[in-house]
């Protein structure tokens, strides 16, 4: 990434290293840039430009997007010489300014990226540069996602197994089953809206959701049995198209013939066919995907088609039967439903002209056609009825069908309440005449048959790369796909009862209506639109599932969590998953040799209610740890509902098949444990104490495997507090302060440093660590508390910070206290130790938070109803200013606050854009917050900010007196400070304030009129006693050195817009606010005459404090009101000759802040966009 902007070159004689735009400064090293040459000065006439080009990275990674990733470093001091920034330009190569990276920020989110975690996504540059662009992805919620939902819910079950559902269940059974599994699914798809809307989901669907909330264990053994679960029901899509050819649409087909054979010896032949026909298929369609996955999407449309047409042609058959019922007779011999097949009229004899005579019925049951014959005892006592197959909507049949019949395997299908004589101890014969059960059937049957009709909610999240914005598209669309496909499943339960006879519901295969499909002869305008439009449906599912579960497993192997599973990773050149689509095949291959479709179904249930389990368990473990990533954008969960699906889950599965269930979980575990390898030992010395300690140990060992993953950052705090003579604890709203950001969650140790040796302060120690024991109960702050004692408070300090926490879990962020009263001569011990705890902890790689006026923090009990948490983020350094507000807000204290976010321009940024970017970013964030870009153009440094480094500097110099007695060193501090004084302070008390107005003549060479700049009114964030205004003009050629002798201005020539105006304020210790009074010619002269001493001058110290007066002038401006404002901490000097400087700095940026957190990033990234 490269960004180019051009500075105008309108300031006279200024060079173009002075005028190339105040974010450059940023850069720039200890030392004051060189001036640039002859060279540049004589080339930079008026209305030159320059140019400057920012390089960057663009293509960052997640662990570290930013920190440390571009070049900058090596090219700062050529690429940046300013001023307005140079409070952080040290750190600039390790925390570059955010209008700089802005941009990267943005385009970071859509980083295209495969189900392989993108953060271990490495490219070589070679390999990158030859890559094509990526097309932006266009697929919104309807195409994207709600269509995809439907054509993979709906599907074999609904048209071969629905009547047959609603006959044996009946219809208040069948719906508790339907409503059962479809609340399973919303509740997952709950769970699944928050985890994908949770950050941008990569390909990978549930395992990559799974595996990046749970972990890799859980991931691989859930992704392992999600693909288990799509490949099982591929090959149960085609035994149902298998079943549809065979049975309804080319009965004549089967290899192994039906006609004639009873029982056992028929059910074979069935099975065998579907054997052989379903291999068959089942090689056709491999080959489709193998030769090319675009004929497969190219045809999901047609298939689509067929499903919705297939359901509106069963509605409009419902709505048909109101009016004008199909007819459809079902021929009962006493109450036993006959196989209409052989036969042509449902009676005994007919009456002709010429007699009596016999029909093709007849001769089935007796032996002869005559009407002397010989026949079946069941057939001679019982007579030959017709009913109405489909009696329609409006006859009333429903209350017939309101509850189930369960048959054993060989029962006949008899019709309710009708009569029939027959003996119990009669032997059934001529069983293949009459309707049987082909399996026993039971509630729990139902359930393992039904469930699979339901699966299919991932197919959007499986799509989220192709969606044009995922986190909206996935809950919408997924959510609106079960909620109509639930209406057509409940609604068709009811309508099918209302509307089919009860023995042609529970006839599985529609033998006793001559062969047709049950739901088929409900179908308007005629029964061959269901089974047509069903079987390409089913085809087009099946196809799907062969296409979709080799990528589930390529995805699984190329995360290398599964070592057996590496050689599935390959395929061909294009990518497609060749390997893994032969292995699909293989086990494919082992459902279709199963080849019942009602067997096959409770196993392919098994892996799918697994896997929603852990979707669930994922959603309600990141609610209840509440982990700081954990931002879905979908809000409408909570963890309650993720564990009753959950709980849904685990029962169904054990209510569809105990034995299944187990098996499922077996294979789960084992898969589990080999990618665990290595499990922790256990140790059964002291019953659950000793597996406790067993466990703790095994996590401490575990969390040393590594640094957590950017998700699970939040800040593990050592909270450093002071306590008095007495051991209580100086800065009890620390403690507050930590209750607020924590939660309870996380680790928090609180410690404290105490000066002697231990032997003799071991009291003390006792003492110290029971206030802060009872200050924490109090404050409610869940941690440890450890006391240190050396020799000196700096050592002990140091300790706490290097030897706190225990393995894995130590602290990541220091929490310490503002030196409130470090400018007082005797305290400077307690600013240096806070400068080297600054230090260390930069060197350290820990954050660094720094509450300044702790004690205006709000208590726990307090609640701001209204009011703004203000981010000022300057400079980038891992997203610490981010992660912070995120976190307060969870709190009761701050929930009602609203979060601002603001971020500086420089002269040459463009500020719409990064506007646009922050905002994109964010969105991506998960986080809610207002965006304003500042702007801070460019300006001359004011008399006032070189009067105040003045003083300061003159102040370090004397504290560095180390010989003087402390008496001396304060009588020295009073006389010099009064000597640096004396040239602005007015000898007349009346005449405090001095307000000066001066206008310098334009030089003769840039007389053009110059753009206005910033103005600073009166209002200053500097209250004081003493004021003094500059008025200055901005078109002075002056250089920072060596500033131009100041005229007076004539009457009229001053305008506004021309003008920076600057007040400050000098405080005056022990003396009494005075009236301002009038400026005088003396005063005026004494200021001019204090040149020489600005000329002396430390540069680097000048832009430093310029850096600090902007950007305090700034933040009073937009932040005066906001009840918190988190700004970034510059790092301290790399050399230790200006520490007190860095103080004073830290002192003006923050001044006229009601409550100031600075904050310093720990050297990585903390927040990250991906879920």
């Amino acid at each position: 990434m490269s960004q180019r902007f051009t500075v105008s070159k309108s300031d006279g004689d200024r060079r173009p290293s002075d005028i190339q735009g105040e974010v450059n400064q940023l850069f720039e090293g200890d030392e004051p840039a060189t001036s640039g040459g002859a060279e540049a000065e004589d080339g930079a006439g008026a209305g030159a430009e320059t140019v400057v080009v920012l390089k960057g990275e663009s293509n960052p990674k997640e662990s570290s997007p930013f920190i440390n990733s571009s070049d900058v470093a090596a090219e700062k001091s050529q690429q940046y010489d300013g001023k307005n920034m140079a409070l952080f330009e040290e750190e600039m190569d390790t925390s570059p300014m955010v209008s700089s990276l802005l941009s990267s920020l943005a385009n970071y989110s859509t980083m295209p990226q495969g189900s392989k975690e993108h953060e271990e996504a490495e490219n070589n540059e070679a390999e990158t540069s030859r890559k094509k662009p990526v097309k932006a992805p266009q697929l919104g919620t309807l195409m994207g996602v709600y269509m995809p939902c439907i054509q993979n819910i709906f599907g074999v079950i609904l048209f071969l197994r629905m009547t047959w559902l609603v006959g044996i269940g009946g219809v208040i059974g069948t719906f508790i089953i339907v409503f059962m599994c479809c609340a399973t699914t919303m509740l997952t798809a709950i769970s699944m809206s928050a985890i994908a809307t949770n950050g941008v989901v990569p390909a990978g669907g549930s395992y990559y959701m799974i595996s990046r909330s749970l972990g890799p264990e859980f991931g691989g053994a859930v992704g392992i049995c999600f693909y288990l679960g799509t490949t099982f029901a591929g090959a149960m899509y085609i035994l149902g198209a298998i079943e549809l050819l065979l049975i309804y649409i080319v009965p004549k087909a089967a290899i192994f013939p039906l006609e004639g054979l009873e029982g056992a010896e028929a059910e074979a032949a069935l099975l065998n066919n579907m054997r052989v026909y379903g291999t068959i298929l089942l090689i056709s369609m491999a080959t489709v995907v193998f030769v090319g996955v675009k004929y497969v999407n190219k045809l999901a449309l047609v298939f689509l088609a067929c499903v919705i047409l297939s359901i509106l042609a069963v509605y409009a058959g419902v709505i048909k039967t109101a009016v004008d019922p199909p007819y459809f007779p079902v021929c009962l011999l006493g109450n036993r439903t006959l196989v209409w097949k052989t036969f042509d009229l449902c009676a005994k004899t007919i009456e002709t002209a010429n007699g009596t005579v016999t029909t093709q019925l007849w001769r089935m049951f007796c032996d002869s056609p005559y009407l002397n014959a010989t026949c079946d005892k069941y057939f001679s006592e019982n007579n030959v009825t017709v009913v109405q197959g489909i009696p329609g909507v409006t006859s009333g049949i429903l209350a017939d069908n309101l509850f189930g019949t369960y048959y054993e395997k060989g029962d006949l299908i008899a019709k309710k309440d009708t009569y029939s004589v027959e003996e119990e101890d009669d032997p059934l014969t001529n069983a293949n005449r009459y309707v049987l059960a082909d399996i026993t059937s039971f509630f729990t049957l139902l359930v393992g048959i039904y469930f699979p009709s339901v699966t299919g909610i991932m197919a959007g999240s499986n799509r989220s790369g192709d969606l044009r914005d995922a986190q909206k598209s996935i809950p919408i669309g997924t959510i609106a796909a079960i909620t109509t496909t639930s209406t057509v499943y409940m609604s068709s339960v009811i309508l099918f009862g209302a509307c089919i006879e009860g023995v042609v519901l529970r006839d599985k295969f529609g033998e006793g209506v001559h062969g047709n499909l049950v739901i088929g002869t409900l179908a308007w305008p005629s029964p061959w639109v269901i089974v047509i439009g069903s079987f390409f449906s089913t085809c087009g599912a099946g196809l799907q599932s062969l296409t979709g579960a080799p990528r589930l497993l390529q995805a699984i192997a190329k995360d290398s969590i599964v070592p057996a599973l590496r050689i599935f990773g390959h395929g061909k050149a294009n990518g497609e998953p060749t390997w893994s689509l032969l292995l699909t095949a293989c086990i494919c291959e082992s459902g279709i040799l199963i080849a019942s479709l009602d067997a096959v179904a409770p196993i392919l249930s098994m892996f799918f209610l697994m896997c929603y389990m852990f979707v669930n368990l994922a959603c309600a473990l990141q609610t209840l740890l509440r982990t700081p990533n954990w931002r879905p954008r979908f809000k409408f969960y909570h963890w309650t509902l993720s564990f009753l699906g959950m709980s849904l889950c685990l029962t169904l599965m054990f209510i569809c098949s105990w034995y299944y269930a187990i098996v499922a979980m077996v294979i789960a575990g084992s898969i589990y444990k080999y990618i665990e390898f290595a499990g922790a030992e256990k140790e059964w010395g002291d019953g659950i104490r000793g597996l406790s300690l067993s466990a703790a140990r095994y996590a401490l060992i575990r969390l040393e495997e590594g640094p957590p993953h950017t998700k699970n950052w939040r800040p593990q705090l050592l909270v450093l507090v002071s306590t008095d003579s007495e051991q209580n604890v100086e800065q009890p709203r620390l403690f507050s302060l930590t209750n607020q950001l924590k939660a309870g969650k996380g680790l928090t140790i609180v410690g404290t440093a105490l000066e002697g040796t231990y032997l003799e302060n071991y009291d003390q120690v006792q003492r110290a660590e029971q206030a802060l024991r009872k200050l924490m109960e109090t404050e409610k702050v869940k941690g440890f508390c450890q006391v240190t004692v050396s020799s000196n408070l700096r050592d002990a300090t140091s300790h706490l910070v290097q030897a706190s926490g225990l393995g894995g879990l130590k602290h990541n962020a220091v929490l310490t206290y503002w030196p409130r009263n470090w400018k007082q001569a005797d305290d400077h011990q307690t600013w240096r130790n806070f400068l080297e705890l600054v230090r260390e902890t930069t060197a350290a790689r820990l954050a660094l938070l720094v509450p300044k006026n702790i004690a205006a923090f709000p208590s726990n009990g307090e609640r701001f109803t209204e009011g703004h948490i203000d981010v000022w983020w300057i400079v980038h350094d891992g997203g610490m200013l981010m992660l912070l507000p995120f976190l307060l807000r969870q709190h009761k204290v701050w929930r009602k606050c609203k979060m601002r976010i603001f971020t500086v321009a420089q002269m040459d940024d463009n500020s719409i854009q990064m506007k646009k970017d922050l905002t994109t970013f964010l969105y991506h964030l998960r986080i809610d917050a207002m965006v304003e870009v500042v702007e801070m153009h460019d300006s001359d440094i004011s008399a006032y900010t070189y009067e105040k480094t003045l003083v300061m500097e003159q102040r370090s110099q004397m504290l560095e007196q180390i010989n003087l007695t402390k008496n001396e060193r304060e009588r020295e501090i009073q006389s010099i400070t009064d000597s640096s004084r004396g040239s602005i302070r007015r000898k007349n008390p009346a005449a405090v304030t001095t307000q000066l107005s001066v206008t310098e003549e334009p030089l003769a060479a840039s007389k053009e009129e110059k753009p206005e700049e910033e103005s600073k009114s009166a209002s200053s964030p500097f209250p004081s006693p003493t004021q003094v205004q500059l008025i200055h003009d901005n078109t002075t050629p002056t250089s920072p050195t060596t500033p131009a002798p100041l005229l007076t201005p004539p009457e009229g020539v001053q305008s506004p817009g021309g003008q920076v105006q600057m007040t400050w304020t000098e405080k005056c210790d022990g003396e009494p606010a005075k009236p301002p009074g009038a400026a005088t010619p003396e005063g005026i002269k004494d200021i001019f005459n204090m040149k020489p001493e600005w000329e002396n001058l430390n540069q680097f110290n000048v832009r430093r404090m310029h850096t600090a007066l902007r950007l305090n002038e700034v933040i009073i401006k937009k932040s005066s009101e906001a009840k918190l404002v988190l700004l970034n901490m510059p790092g301290p000097p790399k050399n230790r000759t200006g520490d007190e400087n860095y103080m004073e700095f830290l002192e003006v940026l923050t001044e006229g802040l009601n409550r100031v957190l600075l904050v310093r990033g720990g050297g990585r990234e903390v927040i990250t966009i991906y879920s």
